[in-house]
């Protein structure tokens, strides 16, 4: 069990757990762990435990994505389940502060403040119809990677006076929303005020949100991306925001992080710099992961297993 859960967990009869600091190698006492519990661990202490873990049977992440448990080398045949369902809240309320800065121009009130300086541009009388998104009344909001994340997520929007399209490899309707599969992103991308990014981390979502979906988009439009940094290019989106073909942006997840300082992100006031704050705060996962031990113990499948090549049953 990672340090870093903080929340108590029933262990099933006859379970023992050792405490471990995610951050540092595995104590040696704990070589023999069939389970290992991931909650902020650092790539390299992932990949040591992958390799030094000869009876492990299941690793249990606690995050949404488990691209950094796919990275380290844990043997094809150890279970995986992920964290799905204990961000939602979390990354919901992030998602939804990041739009609303767009829109409201928090970054710009910031800096004027810094200055002291009145920023009478942003207050006072403004113009009913705009060039750039300034509410959410009335504005077109697209969910790419509609979840449960995005169930949550879109009532909110609405609720503010949003219009919501998802988008997921499967068209129809989810949770009471219109979706579209990514080959018709034509058809809402020219009307969206926002593109909002939740997908996961995968050969096939790298760099989906590029120059040719950007291109896509109205001069008004803003990005924000609480998904995975590797699924937007960062590159195409700087270029776009740079030469005013979008409005701007507002990022939690970054290719390389943290995001080093000679990053050009850094430096362009029309993208907001957020430190992969959205989904750090798992809710409920002392509760989440006394069901699954259990769900494990009695030889039935924890929930949220990710399929992978190899990947042998729980044990009956």
């Amino acid at each position: 069990m990672p340090t870093t859960l903080d929340e108590r967990v029933d262990l099933p009869a006859g379970w023992r757990s050792l405490p471990y600091d995610p951050a540092l190698p595995l104590p040696t006492e704990g070589q023999d762990a069939e389970v290992l519990v991931v909650w902020g661990n650092r790539r390299a202490a992932l990949a040591d435990a992958a390799e030094r873990l000869g009876d492990l049977r299941w690793v249990a992440c606690l995050a949404a994505g488990t691209d950094a448990i796919d990275d380290a080398g844990f043997d094809p045949g150890v279970l995986v389940t992920s964290g799905r369902g204990l961000h939602d809240g979390p990354v919901t309320e992030h998602a939804l502060a990041l739009v609303l800065a767009c829109a409201r121009r928090l970054p710009d009130l910031v800096r004027a403040q810094d200055e002291r300086r009145w920023a009478g541009e942003l207050g006072g009388v403004q113009p009913v119809h705009d060039t750039q998104v300034r509410t959410l009344a009335g504005a077109h909001v697209v969910v790419w990677g509609f979840g449960s994340i995005a169930a949550r997520l879109a009532p909110l929007l609405v609720a503010l006076g949003a219009s919501v399209t998802g988008v997921a490899t499967s068209a129809g309707e989810r949770h009471g929303f219109p979706v579209v599969t990514p080959d018709e992103l034509g058809t809402v991308l020219p009307s969206a005020d926002v593109l909002i990014g939740i997908l996961p981390a995968t050969p096939q979502t790298r760099h989906a949100i590029g120059a040719p979906v950007l291109a896509q988009l109205p001069q008004r439009a803003f990005v924000v991306n609480v998904g995975r940094g590797s699924t937007l290019d960062e590159t195409a989106l700087l270029d776009a925001v740079r030469t005013r073909r979008l409005a701007g942006a507002a990022l939690d997840v970054f290719e390389r992080e943290p995001l080093p300082a000679s990053s050009p992100l850094w430096g362009e006031p029309r993208i907001l710099v957020s430190p992969h704050a959205a989904g750090g705060r798992p809710q409920h996962a002392g509760t989440f992961l006394t069901a699954a031990l259990r769900a494990y113990d009695a030889g039935q499948d924890p929930p949220n297993v990710v399929p992978r090549t190899g990947a042998s049953a729980p044990r009956r």
